[in-house]
């Protein structure tokens, strides 16, 4: 399975992104282990989450939710 996540931290930045495990992927998030974006931005904690059964679904499903994020 693969998972469309939204976390975001005390000062409300979101991060949206994918992932098969998005347990392990917050607490890269939370290590600055993860994306540039979420460096010395910690503690994240998950706002949304869906599950995929494709790879291909879960990334068309952030990609919609970035362009929503956008506006």
């Amino acid at each position: 399975m693969f998972y469309a996540y939204i976390i975001k931290n005390d000062n409300n930045k979101l991060y949206i992104g994918v992932s098969n495990n998005p347990q392990q992927r917050l607490d890269y998030h939370n290590k600055n282990r993860g994306a540039g974006f979420t460096k010395n931005q910690k503690p994240f904690k998950v706002a949304l989450l869906e599950k995929y059964k494709t790879l291909a679904n879960a990334r068309q499903r952030e990609i919609q939710i970035k362009k929503m994020a956008a506006r």
